[in-house]
């Protein structure tokens, strides 16, 4: 895909997927060089991606595949421009996406400007993606393994990003890359996938500021009590501790008077949703009415949708059948086949 003699930076998380990647790019013949992001402080739990075992790990590796390996600090900037929004999201009754946010803002551009200062020409990751170059153009594809794909989380790269970026995994199953990293006998092989966000430890409500309030149904009747709107998202049942017939499931949040509105499950569908902070990758803009399959959430199979344009920034997205908890902050993304024409935040 490009001269070998290109230096390529890859972003070690000290996970296996990671791993991998530098290693196959290694095998090919590239000059690659490691790096790894200090995003937190005080994760010592190996399930988040930048506690410092897992820098210890991938620093390992990088040691193993005789390949520099470096450090970088972004703490600061992590904090203003991810976990800032994080909270605001949360305290307005959102459900934001912080690793959706942190490959745009974070790792496909602060990181891809350090690793410039580091001679690379390229970024490559190990996520379960494919980019292909058709006509001069940069597209984002889904990776091969339907049950890992990650391309929900990279919707909203544009061409600028894509270019400078390799996805050494896209093309293989998760299975596939286990077996390599056995094969290659690197360390991390057997290692367990990191599930959790990396700022956010046992207690989140330390990140918020909860505080209790009334749980109303449909009628507006006060029917129980919550622990602060901010620890719940649309479509939650657990942890709302009311003696109902019918298990009582979030419908509404109304961060201004602290209400959650519950209702039975059948109320938790949406037909349609409008979206905005719109990204395109494989359209200059969506201006006539489309029809596309729709992921409102990274573990949805897709629904089929028409995408109506209200401007330059909002669509309005109408599913062919209802959908299951429609939740404001999450991203809804956009599919051609197996292509994927862009996305935005769900309002």
């Amino acid at each position: 895909m490009f001269k070998k003699n290109r230096k390529i930076a890859v972003a070690m998380s000290g996970g296996v997927d990671s791993s991998v990647a530098a290693a196959l790019l290694k095998e090919e013949g590239y000059d690659v060089i490691g790096v790894t992001m200090k995003l937190w402080h005080g994760n010592s739990s190996d399930e988040r991606c930048c506690s410092a075992s897992n820098i210890e790990d991938a620093k390992n590796v990088a040691e193993q595949l005789g390949i520099p390996h470096y450090v970088i600090d972004l703490q600061k900037i992590f904090k203003r421009m991810i976990v800032d929004r994080f909270i605001s999201e949360y305290e307005m009754g959102r459900t934001p996406n912080p690793c959706i946010q942190c490959n745009k803002l974070i790792k496909f551009d602060v990181l891809l400007k350090k690793v410039r200062e580091l001679g690379a020409d390229h970024i490559a990751t190990g996520h379960y993606a494919r980019i292909k170059k058709i006509k001069g153009k940069y597209l984002l594809k889904r990776g091969v393994d339907g049950k890992k794909d990650q391309s929900y989380f990279l919707y909203n790269l544009e061409q600028k990003n894509l270019s400078k970026t390799i996805f050494p995994l896209g093309d293989l199953t998760k299975q596939m890359v286990r077996k390599l990293a056995k094969k290659l006998k690197l360390k991390v092989a057997d290692k367990k996938e990191s599930q959790e966000i990396c700022f956010v430890e046992d207690d989140f409500g330390k990140l918020l500021s909860p505080r209790e309030g009334k749980i109303v149904d449909l009628e507006g009747k006060v029917i129980g009590k919550h622990k602060g709107y901010q620890l719940y998202t649309i479509g939650q049942r657990r942890g709302l501790g009311l003696a109902r017939k019918n298990p009582a499931y979030v419908v509404k949040i109304d961060p201004k008077n602290n209400i959650l509105t519950v209702g039975d499950r059948g109320d938790v569908y949406g037909d349609d949703l409008t979206a905005g902070e719109l990204n395109w990758i494989s359209a200059a803009n969506i201006d006539v009415p489309t029809k596309v399959k729709a992921k409102i959430r990274y573990n949805s199979p897709g629904a089929e949708a028409e995408i109506l344009p209200i401007s330059k920034e909002k669509v309005k997205v109408i599913f062919k059948k209802p959908q299951f908890a429609i939740t404001p902050g999450q991203s809804v993304v956009f599919y051609d086949g197996d292509t994927v024409v862009g996305g935005g935040i769900i309002q």
